[in-house]
């Protein structure tokens, strides 16, 4: 399951650009280039899916969209989501703020999913 949430980056005049996610409202950011828009997103974006789930809001899975620049949000916050997912959280034994591998391994194959790690 890729956790790379769709953003559209707008330019501006005189310069930069606006960043918005397309399944989350209130994530909006902005930067003078794209490499400072794609770390200013994954940023905006872990802060905002970070609020969402100590609310206990249910966290979307990312939309498909071809015209949209695609950012993961923070490793840590992949996981939290990963688990939030999940019906029973306790039956994996999620207990911690940062879950282990061993954790989200067992989460994943709880979903019918297999865990994949991958440095991008």
């Amino acid at each position: 399951m890729n956790l790379c949430y769709p953003a559209r980056f707008e330019p501006q005049q005189p310069s930069g650009f606006f960043v918005q996610f397309i399944d989350f409202d209130n994530a909006i950011t902005q930067g003078e280039n794209i490499e400072e828009c794609k770390a200013n997103a994954q940023e905006v974006l872990s802060l905002v899916i970070e609020d969402m789930l100590e609310d206990g809001q249910e966290i979307p899975t990312p939309s498909n969209s071809a015209d949209a620049f695609l950012i993961a949000p923070e490793t840590l916050i992949q996981s939290k989501i990963l688990l939030s997912w999940l019906k029973k959280p306790k039956n994996i034994g999620y207990k911690t703020k940062s879950p282990s591998l061993t954790q989200l391994d067992k989460a994943a194959k709880a979903m019918g999913k297999q865990l994949v790690l991958s440095i991008e």
